[in-house]
């Protein structure tokens, strides 16, 4: 293995990026010339296996596609949503999304009659740009829009309500800012070959598999049948009948009233524990722990992820038992806030009628406290996002020097050339180069169909500015206009860096952990504005995230040979009907559920975790900044980690350059800082499960039956993931309380409804 490997981490959508530059274990089908050779990393992939031939009679724009796509962004965007007040995060998933459109689209043209109206709902044969067209809407719809999360703090802790008009117009304004900004920046992060966003080839190489040999795609997908089925209905138990399944814990069993062994074995609930040695059988758990175990390259995931994992249960445990940061007076996984004593920290008392905080009142209150496992948490994600800088500037050096290339003065040039003000005359035709072999073959093939100009994206850009800037004064935001304009052009300055990052090595850590950075940022230029810090990270954080979604799809779109403004009418939608949706969800599942939402621990079917963290985090940062975070102050630790993340790689490396033979290049030290703190909040019970799965298919399967591994590995993970997903979905609504009263099951021993899950003592 060369040096650089870089291994994957969940993105913004949930999808696993894939290790590249020599990575190790990663798969999705045979080379042409030996089926049983293992493909060794994504590069081998993009050349060998998506096919680059397009066929442009193929046609996107049916009522089919629309049809199938609006269901499926109507279904992603309420699950998203659903799943964000879950104790553990899950996102839909981009094969899943490829897999049932795929197979609805080839159900209409199996069933429905071609005469009368009814031709359009089948006008011929399902074509791949119309899958293509339904996955990049759906998964476009199929994300929680972090406004929601804006909104919902405020009418959880602040009592306050926006009016329906500026929550959409913030839900708008907020998710198409970044598409506007990552659009203009397609021909620096889309177009070269360098921009391999490794996540999205496994997804393509089931298309290709699926329309280039249609008989063998169809007989392979009655193992998506049979397992999507199963999975479907084994979900009633773990979710509904038999809940204790989704952590059987030998420990809580054996000593059900010991707080110790509640604190380290049990993690059924949220918030309950670390879950050591527990077994899930909730494949919703397994999955969601660190994305599909059936994706991820083994070695990525146990000299990374695990060693995280097994230390994060070290850290946690010696900072509570030690009562560092007085941990021992807080409950032992929480987000809130609390005083000295332990209670919940009232965050109306420290703030005037303008949501602004009160020196006086806080010095009657005292300064809140965070439970020990969230500073550690706060402290590894800092040392993650800082290790990730040095860590790529030493092993990937040559890949970032690449993608920097285009800035000169030609291409910035004809960059300003290329713009066209008159957007609503320009015809999208692109001159072709003279010389196309250097182009992307990818790249090359799309030319023959009319560009989505810029003007497109900037004008999408212009009026997301505008309605943003609106709406900041109408939603109580105590973010000036200066505050706004900040938060805009951090966010810009990061999607080049983090896009290039993102699209080079398939690495979205980095952009996760910016949330800390930009808090910390908004912090110190707002400081006793709470409110203002949520805001702030809405526009820049947020903004970086959509960016990277655009290009991710735009990427797909690509691949696939879906014209480009076919793949921007897709994503608008998708955006759009995703956002209102996740606004109506939210406010039906905060109606029916508010007190399990201000509960610490919450259940094993709704938490609070994500506001509650979301609110913790501006309260401390937005308005306390200095007087928890400052040199000398209780917290100093945490702004203090970005030092000590910058020079953690700095030891393995000199290793490896001296003594190659230790393989130090194998350990990804950004993964291992960020997972040392991964166990702070949701149902931990899944860990040993995961690890399991992950085993038995990147090891076993993949080594003893390569042949089953390639053709079936993803198929089943991807129906796993959907069936238990549409479960989900359907009992959420039907037992679970998202839309009205909750109906449990009666409480038997398998459904403990008055402790935890796992019988272990409820504390």
């Amino acid at each position: 293995m060369s040096t650089g490997a870089v291994e994957g981490t969940p993105d913004a959508s949930g999808e696993k990026p894939y290790c590249i530059k020599g990575d190790i274990e990663t798969s999705t089908r045979e080379a042409e010339t030996d089926e049983n050779v293992v493909l060794q990393n994504e590069r081998e992939i993009a050349s060998h296996v998506i096919s680059v031939v397009d066929d442009p009679s193929l046609n996107p724009w049916t009522f089919r596609a629309f049809f199938i796509g609006l269901g499926l962004s109507a279904f992603g965007g309420s699950l998203a949503q659903i799943y964000y007040f879950k104790p553990q995060t899950v996102n839909v998933s981009l094969m899943f999304l490829g897999i049932i459109s795929y197979v609805i689209g080839l159900a209409m043209e199996t069933f429905i009659p071609r005469y009368g109206l009814l031709r359009y709902l089948n006008p011929g044969p399902f074509n791949k740009k119309e899958n293509a067209f339904i996955i990049i809407m759906a998964s476009a719809a199929a994300n929680s829009a972090l406004a929601t999360e804006v909104l919902a703090v405020q009418r959880l802790y602040y009592n306050i309500t926006p009016n329906a008009v500026s929550s959409i117009f913030l839900l708008f304004s907020s998710q198409l800012l970044g598409y506007g900004i990552g659009g203009l920046m397609r021909g620096i992060l889309l177009y070269p070959s360098k921009m391999l966003y490794p996540g999205v080839l496994p997804l393509l190489s089931m298309l290709d598999a699926f329309y280039h040999d249609g008989i063998a795609a169809r007989r392979k997908l009655k193992v998506f049948y049979f397992v999507f089925t199963v999975i479907f209905i084994w979900e009633l138990f773990p979710e509904w009948i038999f809940p204790l399944l989704t952590g059987v814990s030998i420990f809580c069993l054996a000593v059900p009233d010991n707080a110790a062994v509640s604190r380290v074995f049990g993690g059924s609930n949220g918030n309950e524990g670390l879950g050591l040695l527990s077994l899930c059988f909730d494949w919703q758990y397994i999955s969601s722990n660190a994305g599909n175990p059936m994706a991820i390259p083994l070695r990525a995931q146990v000299l990374s992820s695990f060693i995280g994992y097994v230390l994060c249960m070290i850290v946690f445990i010696a900072i509570f038992y030690n009562n560092i940061w007085e941990s021992q007076n807080f409950p032992f996984l929480a987000q809130l806030l609390f005083y000295e004593n332990g209670t919940v920290y009232d965050q109306t008392l420290i703030m005037n009628s303008n949501y602004e905080v009160d020196p006086t009142l806080v010095a009657e209150q005292g300064l809140p406290f965070y439970a020990g496992t969230w500073i550690v948490n706060l402290l590894s994600m800092n040392l993650g996002l800082a290790a990730t800088f040095t860590h790529l500037l030493l092993w990937n050096k040559d890949d970032l020097r690449a993608a920097w290339t285009w800035i000169n003065v030609d291409t910035l040039r004809s960059w300003r050339a290329n713009f066209d003000w008159k957007f609503w005359k320009h015809s999208g035709e692109r001159e072709v180069p003279a010389n196309t072999a250097d182009l992307d073959p990818h790249y090359r093939e799309m030319l023959k169909y009319p560009d989505a100009p810029n003007s497109w994206y900037f004008l999408t850009f212009v009026l997301s500015f505008i309605v943003g800037l609106v709406v900041i004064y109408k939603t109580n935001s105590t973010l000036p206009w200066w505050g706004f304009v900040i938060a805009v052009l951090l966010a810009t300055v990061s999607i080049l860096f983090f896009g290039a990052l993102s699209a080079i090595t398939g690495l979205s850590l980095s952009i996760r952990t910016e949330e800390t950075l930009v808090q910390m940022i908004s912090g110190y230029l707002h400081n006793g504005r709470p409110m203002a810090n949520m805001f702030f990270v809405l526009y820049s954080y947020n903004t970086v995230s959509q960016a990277l979604l655009l290009l991710r799809d735009l990427k797909i779109a690509q691949y696939a040979k879906l014209p480009p403004r076919a793949a921007f009418i897709a994503q608008i939608i998708g955006t759009l009907l995703g956002a209102v949706l996740n606004y109506v969800l939210m406010n039906s599942i905060i109606d029916n559920e508010r007190e399990i939402l201000l509960s610490v621990q919450g259940t094993n079917i709704w938490s609070g975790q994500q506001p509650q963290s979301y609110n913790s985090q501006a309260i401390a940062w937005g308005g306390l900044a200095h007087e928890l975070f400052s040199s000398g102050q209780r917290y100093r630790w945490v702004p203090l980690s970005y030092l000590i993340g910058l020079v953690a790689p700095l030891p393995f490396w000199i290793i490896h350059r001296y003594w190659p033979r230790l393989r130090m290049d194998y350990y990804y030290i950004p993964i291992i800082c960020y997972y040392v703190g991964a166990l702070s909040a949701g149902i931990n019970s899944s860990v040993v499960s995961y690890y399991m799965v992950s085993f038995l298919c990147q090891w076993w399967l993949r080594t003893r039956y390569p042949r089953w591994f390639v053709e079936y590995n993803y198929l089943v993970g991807a129906a796993l993931d959907g069936g238990t997903q549409v479960m989900v979905f359907i009992l959420s609504f039907a037992v679970q309380g998202a839309a009205g009263k909750a109906h449990l099951i009666p409480e038997w021993w398998g459904a403990d409804q008055s402790g935890n899950y796992d019988r272990c003592l409820s504390l």
